[in-house]
């Protein structure tokens, strides 16, 4: 017997600042989905969930609350050392929804969680599809390369990538192939950042049916 469950599709990058938190917000309204970010690092600004909730246009039940909201604008191991806090990385578990969930990690995949655990490790844990945020700028070969191997090593599945940036013919192709990595499409840079031209540019850009794969995932029981 065979079950469906909305799947969860995890959202992370090769570094930080590549507009990871732009992407998730538009797959989450690609998606028509609910959105959560586990642990929050720096809370003195607009916050990730702050950001997709106003980007996406989401009501307040599509966006999960935070595991850590941690002060300091830091690695989330740091940040909770000087908040006087661990973080417990096996509390860390993935919430039941009714819609497709988008979770969206910190940085790039080797961004510690705690003294002892890498998002990376959660994301094995989980078991979740990943797709992969990618720069499209120099330098950019070389660290999507070496975060799909460190995925791999993991067997954590990857989805694929998608690149944020101007149009890099050959970059996104040496990606796909060396890395024999599926290319999800390319998030353009949008001059005026609403949450329309956020939404027409996903449209424009990816399609629905190459994330259907992940939407529903069966069970055998």
């Amino acid at each position: 017997m065979t079950a469906q469950t909305p799947a969860t599709i995890v959202v992370t990058g090769t570094d930080t600042g590549i507009g990871k938190t732009v992407f998730a917000a538009g797959l989450t309204v690609l998606l028509d989905g609910t959105y959560w970010k586990p642990v929050q690092s720096g809370i003195e600004e607009e916050t990730d969930s702050e950001i997709v909730a106003r980007l996406a246009g989401l009501a307040p039940d599509r966006v999960l609350s935070e595991a850590w909201r941690l002060k300091e604008p830091l690695s989330p191991h740091r940040a909770a050392e000087l908040d006087g806090v661990e973080i417990d990385a096996d509390a860390l578990t993935l919430p039941t929804t009714g819609r497709p969930l988008v979770i969206e990690g910190a940085g790039g995949l080797m961004v510690p969680v705690n003294r002892r655990t890498l998002y990376i490790d959660v994301f094995a844990r989980w078991a979740a599809p990943v797709v992969l945020c990618a720069r499209t700028g120099l330098g950019t070969i070389n660290h999507t390369l070496l975060s799909i191997e460190a995925l791999r090593a993991r067997a954590v599945p990857l989805m694929g990538v998608a690149f944020i940036g101007d149009e890099m013919a050959d970059t996104q192709r040496t990606i796909a192939e060396m890395g024999k990595a599926r290319v999800l499409g390319r998030l353009p840079r949008l001059d005026l950042l609403t949450p329309e031209t956020l939404a027409e540019a996903m449209r424009a850009n990816f399609k629905v049916a190459d994330f259907l794969e992940a939407l529903f995932f069966e069970t055998k029981s």
